[in-house]
């Protein structure tokens, strides 16, 4: 019988297809994310093909729409301080009010 892998964390970040004025941001900027994860955690797979499309109501009560890249990167540590200054530096670069980064316990088969 094999031991069973070490447990690990599925990070997963979605980022926005397009800026505030409406134009979609050069796939260039989508490609830099997943090359600075691959080179971080060893791999990152970024969904370019397939955008999410999401809705949500805005404080005004005005249902807000876009389109994001899901990027995954599996990771045998969560990192929460470095999670937090990307998620920052995401910000900055997208031009947004907030980048959702959420964090998953998985079980490698």
């Amino acid at each position: 019988m094999s031991a069973a892998p070490p447990p690990c964390t599925l990070v997963q970040l979605l980022l926005p297809l397009r800026g505030a004025d409406g134009q979609r941001w050069p796939r260039a900027m989508l490609d830099a994310v997943r090359d600075e994860l691959s080179a971080r955690f060893g791999g990152a797979t970024a969904f370019v093909r397939a955008p999410a499309a999401g809705a949500w109501e805005d404080p005004g009560g005005e249902v807000q729409r876009d389109e994001g890249v899901p990027v995954e990167v599996m990771s045998g540590r969560l990192d929460r301080v470095w999670w937090a200054a990307y998620r920052a530096t995401l910000e900055a670069r997208f031009d947004q009010d907030e980048v959702l980064i959420r964090a998953s316990a998985v079980e490698r088969l």
